[in-house]
């Protein structure tokens, strides 16, 4: 017995089973977390390691070349990227798409430790993160404060970051721009040399008395004591009192020669919310966790904190991604009902039967809901990708159905009984609806199979969308011929409805004229094949040549989020004073100018040693560096878009003259959705040969058309002294390098003795000399610097300090030192822009030993669009064997295949017509046509070589199964095309990621359908003529060697 036969004869049993999977899906669908993407485990980890005190060509020299040495043998490497800079080193390691993140981080760990014994004294431990999407804060929270700044750091850690720590699926909460307490012993060298003491024995002393010991166990009659010596102090001023040294007859005690400052970190980063200083809270959520319940939980618990927080202090929330997810979310929402709409209206239209319109309609949240069950047990969340997923196969899913109702109501009509139509419709095309599907499967399988940035995006979306047309098509083989059988009625067992008859009569009529019509058309087109398949090919030609001369591309189209970040760079050497004036002005400006900013908030400073914020360590910094972020208003709330305000806002910094540079970035920076960037990567040991090209390429793309913010990333030199020392002075005092450089850092950056705990609080105990004392070359000439022996030479006996300009910041790429030109696309493609550039660089007199390479965004999109291509490739093959299969011939399928260059016919309008760009997202949607339009090619096919089976001749089987399949076709069309016009109309937060896929979707789709329905009978004509003609040829061969034997 069949399936479909089954299921009509057993009708309690296949509702049940549908009921089932509806049930299943709904409790999955409550179960599942929402999150913008899916969790995504990108293919970089990053390496950070701290060297405090440090310039940026020591921690290159030092750290960052000892630590690629030893990370550029690990396997399925890619690209090695490091920053060296002050204080810090960060290695980014990219690997292949596919590695295992988590082995290859394994054995990054142990080449690390291998060399761990190489790296200078006073180096961190390294510290190595996975890149992945819950790396990203959900949440920024900003606090500002006035009184409290002194204890801000203390105040936030305990009152804020604690509780928000406790919250379920809160990952990590870290505070930065308020600076730590920390604990300094600001020595007198005079007196330290009067005592003949250092700053290390000053630390030694220190550490000695600040310690507690255990001692054991102690039994004391039948009780067990523990015993310890508690040595630590309570009080920060107890170190006043601690013994250094015995001098005659005199106690020396620390209070003598040095003072001890309980106080904040002399050199922090601060930060500043709408003008007001405070700090920044950064939140970040566990894997896994339900981003938009986390988020709403913080929001529970912020008004509690704020209530036992200081009344000065303030909190307010600067940026979370929570809105945009749920915006993003509420609009493909909004989306999937209104092509639910269209869909149902599409059905009554042309099928006149509420009753049919119902069969239609269960088989959506049959096939939608089944997916859910799907996501659940894979792990997987509710978020853009797979609601765009649904808001795609919206239209298709019915499409089965709709085949299957219209051939079963045919039946009807002709007078067989509901229940013997619904089980011979579907038998008569059951096969070519199975064919369609698996020609579908055969278009998004491959997805699953996607590496790079295309897969991440698009693996979820093809194995929601095959699930989801594997039900479908279930459904449209069992429940809707079981519904049709009980839900359908022949006419003459129909009680009319007169007003709805009334109203109805007109689309029927039109509907009759519309098929008498096409016949027409059909007719004349079989009668005149030349000039229609002539006709066709010239349109394919022109949009080929409209297509290259005409369309620009890109890799993923901006996407309107409500973020803006940027950076100012002062001139080298300006103090972080003069940074705070400039962003004050900036401050004021914002307020008067934009109205469409609801918070401004900007850092200016470098980061603590121990800074707990990582984003703050790998970000870039400096006393003469703001950084800034602004979050907008929604969207629907203000008159003009992010890219509007970037661009004022551009206009307005650039009339800053003390401003060096800056770039503002639309979107937040490095955000993929926030437009397309071109970086122009100049590779070479010689600074300033490096430099020279890359200001000269600036410059050239300064007057460039399309260019916004021309950055070059090596910032300007900063001074700096330098001490060189005279090695062979330095032997003859029984020193070397590394002992004299450890005395001058101790003095002027300080030596950590020990720490001071309060309350479960660890603080540094810094020993270093008084700042009277380090403020002029003067003062460092005159440390002293001792040998193993006691001996004492001050520095200037053994070196010379000299004032030289060295880079902040040294990048460098796969072993080899790098600068880059980065740009902001704006009105430009990037094909165009690419080549611009390219010409220029041709142009350019560029040494020999320095190579360059263009990169950003380009990249990404060649790999991306060489992905797409093969891809295109395999599905066309995957689709051409399942057609080969359905018909047992080679030479229907290839009739089929005529729709697909029409459906990219109508791609290429569409994207003109719109002014849309070739990008990643109009690419999916053009491969996505390949499988959409081939559906109805078979369904014509199909029903044509029905006919022929019952005898009628080709130009009447062409004609009469054109005219019985133009309604099917229309409505699987139009319920497709309708589904997706919401999604190519780009409305709401988020919509203009999926818009272009949208569009290049409805485009394809309309002008395929329409040619579909001329040329593929047309061409099957041509071919089926030949076969015939071929055949009598070899029949007529048989016969007349035959008769030439008799």
């Amino acid at each position: 017995m069949k399936i479909y036969e089954s299921s009509v004869k057993k009708p309690i049993t296949t509702a049940l089973i549908f009921v089932a999977i509806i049930v299943l899906g709904l409790f999955s669908l409550n179960k599942l977390a929402i999150d913008m993407l899916p969790e995504i485990e990108m293919n970089t980890a990053i390496v950070i390691v701290t060297y405090p005190g440090a310039s940026a060509e020591d921690v290159e020299n030092n750290v960052t070349k000892v630590m690629e040495s030893a990370l550029s043998t690990v396997s399925d490497l890619k690209k090695l990227t490091s920053t060296s800079k002050e204080n810090t080193a960060i290695i980014n390691v990219e690997f292949n798409w596919g590695t295992d993140l988590d082995g290859a981080v394994n054995d990054m760990r142990d080449k690390i430790e291998m060399i761990k014994s190489y790296l200078p004294d006073g180096c961190s431990n390294p510290m190595i993160l996975k890149l992945s999407t819950d790396m990203m804060p959900i949440s920024i929270i900003s606090a500002t404060a006035e009184e409290s700044t002194a204890a801000l750091y203390k105040i936030l850690d305990d009152g804020v970051a604690n509780p928000l720590n406790r919250i379920n699926g809160v990952g990590s909460v870290s505070v930065s721009g308020a600076p730590q307490r920390e604990i300094i012993i600001n020595c007198n060298p005079t007196k330290l040399e009067a005592y003949n003491l250092t700053v290390e024995q000053i630390g030694s002393k220190v550490a000695a008395e600040n310690v507690s010991t255990p001692g054991g166990n102690i039994d004391v009659g039948s009780q067990t004591y523990s015993l310890r010596m508690e040595g630590e102090m309570k009080d920060s001023k107890e170190l006043n009192d601690v013994v250094v040294a015995q001098f005659g007859d005199k106690t020396v005690f620390l209070k003598d020669i040095a003072t001890v400052n309980d106080t904040v970190q002399e050199k922090a980063q601060e930060s500043f919310v709408n003008g007001k200083k405070g700090a920044t809270i950064v939140v970040q959520k566990q894997t896994g966790a339900n981003s938009v319940e986390v988020m709403k939980k913080i929001r529970e618990q912020l008004p509690k904190i704020q209530k036992d927080l200081p009344k000065d202090i303030h909190l307010q929330e600067v940026m979370n991604t929570t809105d945009n997810i749920e915006n993003s979310i509420s609009s493909l929402v909004e989306t999937v009902v209104l092509a639910c709409l269209f869909v149902i209206i599409v059905v009554l239209f042309f099928l006149g039967e509420w009753r049919a319109t119902i069969i239609i309609m269960v088989t959506i949240p049959v096939s939608l809901i089944a997916s859910f069950i799907y996501l659940f047990i894979t792990g997987n969340t509710i978020n853009i990708i797979s609601l765009s997923s649904i808001s795609i196969a919206l239209g298709m899913v019915v499409d089965d159905a709709i085949v299957v109702l219209e051939n079963v109501s045919t039946h009807i009509e002709r007078g067989s009984k509901p229940r013997e139509a619904a089980i011979y419709g579907t038998n008569e095309v059951g096969v070519a609806v199975i064919a369609t599907t698996l020609t579908l499967l055969a278009v998004f399988f491959p997805f699953t199979m996607m590496t790079g940035m295309a897969g991440i995006m698009f693996k979820q979306l093809g194995r929601m969308i095959c699930i989801m047309m594997v039900v479908s098509t279930t459904a449209a083989l069992t429940l809707t011929p079981m519904m049709c059988s009980l839900l359908l009625k022949r006419k003459k067992d129909k009680k009319e409805n007169k007003v709805f008859e009334k109203f109805y009569s007109p689309i029927r009529r039109a509907l009759d004229k519309l098929d008498v019509w096409y016949e027409r058309l059909l007719t004349w087109a079989v009668r005149h094949k030349t000039t229609t398949i002539t006709s066709a090919a010239l349109l394919f030609i022109i949009s080929i040549i409209l297509a290259v001369t005409s369309l620009g591309t890109e890799f993923i189209p901006a996407s309107d989020n409500g973020q803006i970040s940027g950076s100012i760079e002062l001139p080298a050497g300006a103090n972080v004073d003069r940074a705070k004036e400039i962003a004050k002005r900036l401050q004021k400006r914002v307020d008067k100018d934009f109205p469409e900013v609801q918070t401004f908030n900007y850092t200016v400073g470098v980061p603590g040693d121990d800074d707990d914020n990582t984003f703050a360590l790998m970000g870039t910094s400096g006393s003469n560096y703001i950084s800034f972020r602004m979050k907008l208003v929604d969207l629907e709330d203000r008159k003009r878009d992010m890219f509007e305000i970037a661009d004022e806002l551009r206009k307005e910094i650039a009339t800053y003259t003390e401003v060096n540079k800056f770039s503002v970035s639309a979107g937040g920076q490095n955000n993929m959705m926030s437009g397309s960037t071109i970086d122009v990567e100049i590779f070479g040991y010689d600074f300033k040969v490096t430099e020279r090209i890359a200001d000269s390429l600036k410059a050239k793309m300064e007057k460039m058309q399309g260019f916004k913010d021309v950055t070059i990333d090596r910032e300007d030199y900063r001074p700096q002294f330098q001490i060189d020392f005279d090695r062979e002075k330095l032997t003859l005092n029984g020193l070397n390098v590394a002992t004299a450089s450890t005395y001058v850092r101790n003095r002027i950056n300080g030596m950590t003795a020990s720490v001071f705990r309060e309350d479960g609080e660890e603080y540094k105990i810094k020993v270093r000399n008084d700042k009277a004392h380090r403020q002029s070359v003067e003062d460092i000439e005159n440390i002293l610097i001792y040998n193993n022996q006691g001996k004492a030479v001050r520095v200037y006996e053994v070196a010379k300090v000299v004032e030289r300009e060295a880079p902040p910041s040294i990048k460098r790429q796969d072993r080899e030192r790098m600068i880059k030109v980065s740009a902001t696309l704006y009105g430009a493609t990037l094909d165009v822009a690419s080549a611009n550039i390219q010409a220029e660089l041709d142009k350019m007199d560029i040494p020999t030993e320095i190579g360059t390479k263009i990169g950003g965004s380009i990249e990404d999109q060649q790999e991306s669009f060489s992905d797409m291509g093969t891809l295109l490739v395999l599905i066309l093959m995957l689709v051409y064997i399942v057609m080969a299969a359905q018909f047992e011939s080679l030479r229907y399928p290839f009739i089929i295949m005529f729709s697909v260059p029409f459906a990219f016919v109508g791609f290429i309008f569409s994207l003109l017509l719109t002014g849309t760009t070739v990008n990643l997202m109009s690419l999916i949607g053009a491969i996505m046509l390949v499988g959409i339009v081939v559906k109805n090619g078979i369904v014509l096919v199909d029903y044509i070589n029905l006919n022929r089976e019952r005898g009628m001749g080709i130009s009447q089987a062409v004609i009469l199964g054109g005219k019985s399949r133009l309604r099917p076709v229309l409505m699987t069309s139009l319920t497709t095309i309708l589904g997706m016009v919401p999604m190519s109309l780009g409305i709401g937060e988020g919509s203009e990621l999926w818009q272009p896929m949208g569009i290049a979707i409805v485009g394809g789709l309309t002008v395929s359908t329409l040619v579909t329905l001329l040329i593929v009978p047309t061409v099957y004509c041509v071919f089926a003529s030949r076969e015939v003609k071929s055949y009598r040829k070899n029949h007529a061969l048989r016969l007349n060697t035959r008769t030439i034997k008799a």
